[in-house]
């Protein structure tokens, strides 16, 4: 995003994680499964994508455990890009 002229606010999940409050603020409406991470451990150690948690459980997981989030998440205004998509980026600047 950088590279394409953007200012970014950005916040270290690591240091710093988004609360079950945050979460469920930043999911919205949206589908809440879309924020998991496919990749992270815990998403195949549980099976989640057979077997998904409801939304509570997930999100209380993603404020648990940040890597569970899907990363990086872009949001400009009310729109907003879920993991690497640089054509999506494009479409928000």
């Amino acid at each position: 995003m950088l590279e394409l002229g953007a200012e970014l606010e950005s916040r270290d999940l690591d240091k710093e994680r988004l609360s079950e409050a945050e979460l469920d603020r930043l999911i919205g409406e949206r589908d809440y499964k879309e924020f998991l991470n496919t990749r992270n451990e815990l998403y195949r150690a549980r099976r989640m994508k057979e077997r998904p948690p409801s939304r509570a459980e997930a999100i209380k997981l993603m404020a648990k455990e940040p890597n569970l989030i899907r990363r990086p998440v872009v949001i400009r205004g009310r729109q907003m890009v879920l993991g690497y998509d640089e054509e999506a980026y494009k479409k928000l600047l």
